[in-house]
């Protein structure tokens, strides 16, 4: 199977085979992490970065009367935790939310891919860039728009970031993570959440059989989610 990251990051930009083969070599080994497992901890002080090959994770902090508050949603191909190679410690939490397969890549050859190939580095700049322009949705969403509106935001993302790594079937992706779960997400009560879906689903917007998610209305989706796909699609012609 092709590496989750070069697909996403050849969504940008062309990858020359060496860019390509220097992120393939750069694995050290594969993991397992089995769900509600964390993949990092806060506090630690990590050699190596993860890369989410398969399943679905998620960034988090317990605040002091041990409630959980989850600040991103990770798919495959994403860097977990790609900025411990500079921050060094962990001020939040990573936690597999499914069975997650797990690369992992030492800093060392980070540093080395960054000394060797200025292009890749840039790339995997702008792959963090659009991570923090995600979170900033995220803050103005939670912030401003409505309960319902944000959880059609969200699934309006999550859809393309699915899709972009080949994980989506059409308007169907498969989406695993509990109400519990998305209500850490957006500061819902699990109650909240399941009346936000069945509103959605009454509208015809969405259905949810299992694990799938289909979107029934896109055009209507995305309005209701207030959603522009911008910040997913930065593109920038002198990379």
């Amino acid at each position: 199977m092709t590496n989750p990251l070069i697909l996403k990051l050849e969504r940008r930009d062309q990858l020359s085979d060496d860019e390509k083969r220097a992120l393939e070599n750069a694995i050290a080994r594969i993991r397992v992490v089995e769900a509600d497992e964390d993949i990092v901890r806060e506090g630690d002080r990590p050699a190596e970065s993860s890369l989410l090959l398969d399943g679905f994770a998620a960034r988090y902090k317990i605040v002091s009367n041990g409630r959980r508050q989850i600040s991103a949603l990770h798919v495959p191909g994403d860097f977990l935790d790609l900025h411990s190679f500079l921050l060094k410690t962990m001020d939040h939490g990573v936690l597999a939310l499914t069975t997650c397969r797990i690369a992992t890549v030492p800093h060392a050859t980070l540093e080395k891919i960054t000394d060797e190939f200025p292009h890749l580095t840039r790339m995997l700049w702008l792959n963090t860039l659009i991570d923090g322009a995600i979170h900033r949705e995220w803050l103005t969403a939670m912030g401003r728009l409505s309960a319902t509106a944000h959880m059609a935001h969200l699934i309006c993302e999550l859809y393309l970031r699915l899709k972009t790594v080949g994980r989506a079937e059409g308007d169907t992706i498969q989406l695993p993570i509990t109400q519990a779960e998305l209500g850490d997400t957006l500061g819902l009560s699990t109650v909240h959440v399941n009346r936000v879906l069945q509103e959605l689903r009454k509208e015809g917007l969405i259905r949810f059989q299992g694990d799938a998610l289909t979107i029934l209305d896109w055009e209507r989706l995305k309005k209701v989610g207030e959603f522009t796909s911008t910040y997913l699609s930065l593109q920038n012609e002198d990379r």
